[in-house]
């Protein structure tokens, strides 16, 4: 098993990205990229990872930060929840452990928002632990060399490929070889565009040779896709537009919104200003934007122009105020 290993790592010293957190084993700068790359492109990723780094030096700057600073911060990046997250665990360094970012899996699981892939990951990449990252990507080219056809969201398929891939692991460069295995799903083992003709494993590979490579990896359950009709009511005055902070559950959660009446269909009223669809991971939001001049204004804030950007704004919400005091 181990030339897959080496085989690997010698595809990454050669075709590796240049990317910031790869310079450093700073516990606290790798955790950041880990958490914010989670369901993220790297391209998109980094802009935000730049930023928190120079706004936080370290993880008891961040721990003292306000929520609603960082998920300004965070605005644009999706997944909130990950942004509430982070300070929640960059909290618990402070208080747990003493301000030391832990560096064994069996601690960083012990972090809010850090699951057995962000542990792995970050404790081979900073003490160089001997343990398997599995994440998309990781999936994607074990079933296709080893022609696995477990369902990877199956419980015998998590660990089937678990155990597959603590088999491969490299013994004394555990860390190199996660970076490695990620790397070369991301770039080359792709969903779509895999370069199978001049792959370092064609040879061995079971899909290439059974032409089975785009059925793998396989999924058994599919995720119904729910459809939601928001309609929000932009109110000003003076200079000031009327918020309201959304609840600590669901979507979005303790962001700042315009006021919201959900509803079970699409709205049919006269002055719409603007209608756009949001799509998030597992629902589509019909948005529609309407005027109110004499709004209700219990448990809302009235919130000057000049201000917004301090309060952190749902995407789709953000544009459309820019858009229209623009």
């Amino acid at each position: 098993m181990e030339n897959i290993s080496e085989k690997l790592r010698d595809w990454y010293k050669e075709n590796k990205r240049d990317l910031p957190w790869r310079h450093t084993s700073n516990p606290f700068k790798i955790w950041l990229s880990e958490i914010m790359l989670q369901q993220t492109r790297v391209e998109q990723g980094m802009s935000y990872y730049l930023k928190f780094t120079e706004r936080f030096s370290d993880v008891k700057d961040l721990a003292e930060a306000s929520e609603d600073e960082v998920l300004t911060m965070w605005q644009g990046l999706g997944y909130y929840s990950r942004g509430r997250n982070l300070r929640k665990a960059a909290i618990q360094v402070m208080e747990e452990f003493e301000g030391q970012f832990p560096t064994n899996s069996t601690d960083l699981k012990k972090l809010k928002g850090v699951g057995d892939y962000s542990a792995a990951a970050i404790a081979s990449f900073t003490s160089n632990e001997k343990i398997a990252v599995v994440d998309g990507n990781v999936y994607r080219v074990l079933s296709r060399i080893f022609g696995i056809s477990t369902p990877i969201d199956s419980t015998q398929g998590k660990n089937e490929f678990n155990n597959l891939a603590n088999e491969l692991i490299s013994e004394n460069h555990p860390g190199e070889h996660n970076q490695a295995i990620m790397e070369f799903g991301a770039l080359h083992c792709t969903p779509k565009k895999p370069g199978c003709n001049n792959c370092i494993f064609n040879e061995r590979c079971e899909a290439f040779n059974s032409q089975t490579v785009f059925d793998l990896p396989i999924k058994s359950k599919k995720i119904k896709r729910k459809n939601r009709f928001f309609n929000f009511y932009l109110s000003i005055k003076n200079n000031k537009v009327l918020l309201e902070k959304r609840d600590e559950s669901g979507i979005w959660a303790n962001m700042y919104q315009l006021p919201l009446e959900e509803t079970k269909s699409a709205k049919q009223e006269f002055g719409i200003l603007y209608e756009t669809k949001h799509v998030l991971t597992h629902q589509d939001l019909f948005c529609t934007f309407f005027k109110d001049d004499n709004p209700d204004e219990t448990n809302r804030e009235w919130v000057k122009l000049s201000e917004l950007h301090n309060y952190a704004l749902p995407v789709v919400i953000d544009k459309f105020l820019k858009q229209y005091f623009k």
